[in-house]
């Protein structure tokens, strides 16, 4: 059984996590996107909201055969990834500023856990700019989001604005 983790803050969920799910589907014969819980930032959705939000989009996406769940959790990526016996951390990288952070966080996690793999997949060129925050303050300011965020997500974001 090939398992991966797909971690990130999914504050809000995008079309860009969307294609990294799609991409790594044929990789793995489960994924597990793990919504990390982080109570130092300040986010618009809670874990379980996004979490249910990603449920939600999950059947638009073409996985193939790869089952995938979605979970919350708190602490570090590479227990996680353990806890949950999986095999890979996929991380979606969109450009340099990316591979660096991501490439420290790899590093960290394989001392953590040595048989833990990182899969990087490079952002798909319609998303390579799209990340979470950016998608939250250009939506807040009164930005279109249209095609970068699920409907779903951005009717979510339009009754927490309001």
């Amino acid at each position: 059984m090939r398992r991966a983790i797909f971690p990130g803050s999914f504050d809000p969920p995008t079309n860009g996590h969307l294609d990294i799910i799609r991409r790594s589907a044929p990789l793995f014969d489960e994924m597990i996107v793990s919504v990390l819980n982080n109570p130092d930032k300040k986010p618009m959705f809670s874990p379980d909201e996004r979490c249910e939000m990603i449920r939600e989009v999950l059947p638009s996406v073409e996985t193939g055969a790869c089952t995938i769940s979605v979970e919350s959790f708190e602490g570090l990526t590479a227990e996680f990834a353990r806890r949950r016996e999986a095999g890979a951390i996929i991380r979606g990288i969109r450009a340099v500023a990316d591979y660096e952070y991501e490439l420290r966080m790899a590093l960290m996690n394989r001392r953590l856990e040595p048989s833990i793999e990182t899969v990087f997949l490079m952002a798909g060129e319609e998303f390579s700019y799209v990340s979470s925050t950016l998608m939250k303050q250009v939506f807040l300011l009164g930005g279109r989001v249209e095609g970068l965020i699920p409907d779903l997500v951005e009717k979510r974001m339009r009754a927490k604005k309001t």
